[in-house]
């Protein structure tokens, strides 16, 4: 289980995130306004900007000041980590 940071402390598992979206156009807001209605609302913005809307499996929208294009990155170094720890077990097999 691998956790991404969203900002201020605040974490969602990886494997449940389905998708990262801008927050800028009228789809986005009516996807967290219908949210907000049907109570799978999570804002984790403590107060701030939103800057980014996360979609999650369970059909929860969670609200973040953090940029999406910065999330994208975060998800991006921790898939490279995994990669990376498949490769040194690899690299450890092949030493045997």
């Amino acid at each position: 289980m691998q956790l991404l940071n969203i900002g201020y402390g605040n974490t969602v598992m990886v494997e449940r995130v389905v998708a990262v979206i801008n927050t800028g156009s009228a789809p986005a807001r009516k996807l967290k306004d219908l949210a907000k209605n049907s109570q799978r609302l999570i804002d984790v913005t403590e107060g701030r900007r939103t800057r980014s809307i996360i979609i999650t499996d369970s059909n929860h929208v969670i609200l973040s000041s953090v940029q999406p294009d910065t999330i994208g990155q975060r998800l991006a170094a921790l898939q490279e980590e995994y990669h990376l720890a498949e490769h040194r077990e690899v690299i450890k097999e092949e030493e045997k």
